[in-house]
């Protein structure tokens, strides 16, 4: 488990060095190394070395060519390295074959992956969509799998709550992942019904998406302070994956309007597909909100190829079509600002400085109530049930008791103005 310092430095209780290890077929891989070198720092590993070999097609049986494989035994001998990371998934008999030329631990970038949701996950749904990854990756592989699997005494990929059931048979394996979806289910259901329940309060939803430490978290707490809900703040680190389970606050803005804000878990390119799987439940909330801001690093080069991938899982998840905002973060170490070519309405801010933070409140207000209409209406106090349920449902700046009844200010949605329009007050 990897432990921080005041900072927010990693405070490594055991040191790991590793080579890194990718094949290119077709494909520019240089940036998929790159950030594979960056999960492999976010799980507390030391980067000293990578290769990369080009390949017609994988070998079957070691992924790169026996050649490669020979150098990179000897690499992890002369470097002292402990472990070798792949950037391609691996079969078991692979694994096998790699730590046995090797004489080192072997892993792809999916147990990489996996690792660090481990390491991340607080919430008990968190720990169980975890679990459950980590199991249906290790099923298909438990005949092939060396080290990786077998070591005991934790390691990379040993770690989080699926370490229980490194050495069980298939059967038991299978019936804890049953167990697991059981109870995955029921953490659902009662999703759905906190879901029903802010359907009921008619207060529109605003989903934060966007590849991981793109900054989403820091939006949301930006937000939380211009609400002042500073005491509502989540957790924001400059590392990947800082936040695994998904966040809701209320956000309340002048005038009464307020909306649900949500700060999803981030994306990351060659996301494992076990793992969209199992945080399906999660990552779904996206499409049931009236609008998605999509957070983007603006200081990052490869910023498009972010884009594509968020837009990617969004679309699995069935959400492309939904109402969306592009928010450029960090432009306060920007080099340039970026060109938008999403065709969605964008905004440049910096969640570190503030930087046009109004501009982006006012562009969600815009999209989430600009179908409401401001109003004076005037209930009759024998009709308690209106004024009751537009209390509860519109946004009121003000209530005032009239002889004839309660005079209501405020603003509604289309859909109640038009039901309720026999009480409005005409302005003399």
């Amino acid at each position: 488990m990897l432990r921080f310092n005041e900072n927010n430095e990693v405070i490594r209780d055991e040191e790991y060095k590793a080579i890194l290890v990718g094949l290119q077929l077709k494909e520019d891989i240089s940036y998929s190394m790159e950030e594979l070198a960056g999960l492999a720092e976010a799980d507390g590993v030391e980067v000293i070395g990578s290769m990369i070999q080009s390949l017609e097609k994988p070998n079957t049986a070691t992924l790169i060519g026996k050649g490669k494989v020979e150098e990179l035994a000897e690499a992890c001998r002369n470097m002292e390295a402990d472990t070798v990371i792949f950037d391609q998934e691996l079969s078991g008999v692979q694994l096998r074959n790699l730590e046995e030329a090797t004489g080192v631990r072997v892993i792809d970038r999916t147990i990489l992956i996996l690792d660090i949701f481990a390491d991340r996950a607080v919430s008990r749904e968190g720990k169980l969509q975890v679990e459950l990854a980590q199991l249906q990756y290790r099923m298909p592989r438990l005949t092939g799998f060396g080290k990786s699997l077998s070591r005991l005494g934790g390691g990379i990929g040993t770690r989080g709550p699926g370490e229980k059931k490194l050495e069980t048979d298939r059967r038991h394996i299978a019936g804890r992942i049953d167990d697991i979806k059981a109870e995955l289910k029921k953490i659902n259901k009662n999703r759905s019904v906190q879901r029903a329940g802010r359907e009921r309060s008619r207060l529109p939803v605003v989903a934060l998406i966007g590849y991981t430490n793109s900054g989403k978290s820091a939006v949301m707490n930006r937000l939380l302070a211009m609400s002042e809900r500073e005491d509502k703040t989540v957790s924001s680190k400059d590392m990947l994956f800082a936040t695994l389970d998904t966040q809701h606050r209320k956000i309340c803005l002048e005038q009464g309007n307020e909306f649900i804000l949500i700060d999803t878990v981030g994306f990351v390119s060659k996301l494992p597909h076990g793992l969209v799987e199992a945080f399906k439940s999660t990552l779904e909330e996206v499409k049931y909100a009236d609008l998605l801001v999509q957070v983007v690093d603006s200081a990052y080069e490869n910023r498009d190829f972010h884009m594509e991938v968020t837009d990617r899982v969004i679309g699995q998840l069935g959400a492309g079509g939904k109402d969306k905002i592009i928010a450029y973060n960090k432009m306060d170490i920007a080099t340039e600002r970026p060109l938008d070519a999403s065709g969605n309405e964008a905004v440049y801010i910096s969640a570190e400085t503030g930087e046009n933070f109004d501009l982006l409140v006012d562009k969600i207000k815009d999209r989430i109530f600009g179908d409401r209409v401001d109003a004076k209406l005037l209930i009759p106090y024998e009709r308690g049930d209106i004024t009751s349920y537009l209390c509860e449902n519109g946004q009121i700046m003000s209530m005032a008791y009239e002889p004839e009844g309660a005079l209501l200010e405020g603003s509604f949605s289309k859909e109640d103005f038009y039901k309720y329009e026999t009480f409005k007050i005409t302005e003399e």
